[in-house]
């Protein structure tokens, strides 16, 4: 495993780090041994950063990685997130957020998190949670709940005005250092280098759209001309025998920029095979033609939360 400081936290993490959403069921029913045993599996390939949040089966996630990190507290760095409780329940008040972190330090069975987040933000009017909310975020570190602050959500435009306009230690952001989109490389890692800020990378298949299977997002937000160019760069892995979700990975891991890159799931292979992406060589001229398939979709988001933090 490679370790790389997290922005100016001092926290060396693994490039790869363990979203625990599949802990909450929320990719469909996981057994729960089967995800305790996906994390000491984590921890043995030296990943060192585990991240889960309230939303991920209101609490399951955070008590079955809890559950499973008994007796290792001190090997790892835990983040959670408060503000997001279901697809539609946003609740961004200092005393939610409070009251939020303490029951996530319940389930966790830790008395601190590394790292704790605002969940999606872009979901309700960003002055409030620039303000009060962030505030709440401060006095949480300060009363020592918590290390270190930040703000995860989908829109760049968000991300950017949470950096601009309040001291956050990290923020978290995803499908866009991918195979199809290249925003933060250009939009957000910038601002954010100049600022002291980590960036936590995740999704590097896009949320199912560069893997070979089904859609795990059945109603997934993207266009029409991001998923047409994720087909042409699906088919284009498929007849050149490569495993797009590999190549994704790689792509993510190793160039995205960001110090780690959250992996989330279950399943022993997945896990190994986003372990070995960490060091396995690009194969360059396959990337090149897969990069110029994507091309017109670089710079292309799909909207997330309202339309104003787009």
């Amino acid at each position: 495993m490679q370790y790389q400081t997290l922005g100016r936290t001092g926290m060396s993490v693994s490039k790869v780090s363990f979203g625990t959403a599949p802990l909450g069921d929320m990719f469909g029913a996981a057994d729960e041994g089967s995800g305790i045993a996906a994390v000491h599996r984590a921890m043995d390939a030296g990943i060192n950063f585990f991240d889960s949040s309230p939303f991920y089966g209101n609490g399951l996630a955070e008590e079955r990685l809890g559950r499973a990190i008994a007796g290792h507290r001190d090997e790892i760095f835990i983040g959670t997130k408060a503000g997001r409780y279901g697809m539609a329940d946003f609740d961004f008040s200092p005393a939610r957020i409070r009251a939020s972190l303490e029951q996530s330090l319940r389930l966790l069975g830790t008395d601190h998190v590394d790292v704790f987040q605002l969940h999606d933000v872009e979901f309700v009017p960003l002055p409030g949670v620039l303000s009060d909310s962030y505030a709440e975020l401060t006095a949480l570190r300060d009363a020592g709940k918590c290390r270190f602050i930040g703000m995860s959500g989908y829109p760049v435009a968000t991300l950017r005005r949470a950096i601009q306009e309040t001291e956050l230690d990290v923020v978290l952001s995803y499908a866009h250092a991918t195979l199809l989109d290249q925003c933060i490389q250009d939009r957000l890692l910038p601002l954010a280098a100049d600022s002291g800020v980590g960036v936590i990378n995740a999704a590097a298949v896009a949320l199912g759209l560069l893997t070979p299977g089904p859609m795990r997002i059945p109603q997934h937000p993207a266009g029409s001309a991001i998923a047409e160019a994720a087909d042409r760069v699906r088919e284009l892995c498929k007849a050149r025998g490569a495993d797009v979700s590999f190549l994704a990975n790689q792509f993510s891991i190793q160039r995205s920029g960001c110090a780690t890159t959250l992996i989330g799931t279950v399943r022993p292979a997945h896990l190994d095979s986003a372990v070995a992406a960490v060091d396995a060589p690009i194969e360059e001229e396959l990337l090149a033609d897969v990069l110029a398939a994507a091309e017109p979709v670089r710079r292309h988001c799909w909207r997330s939360g309202l339309p104003e933090n787009n």
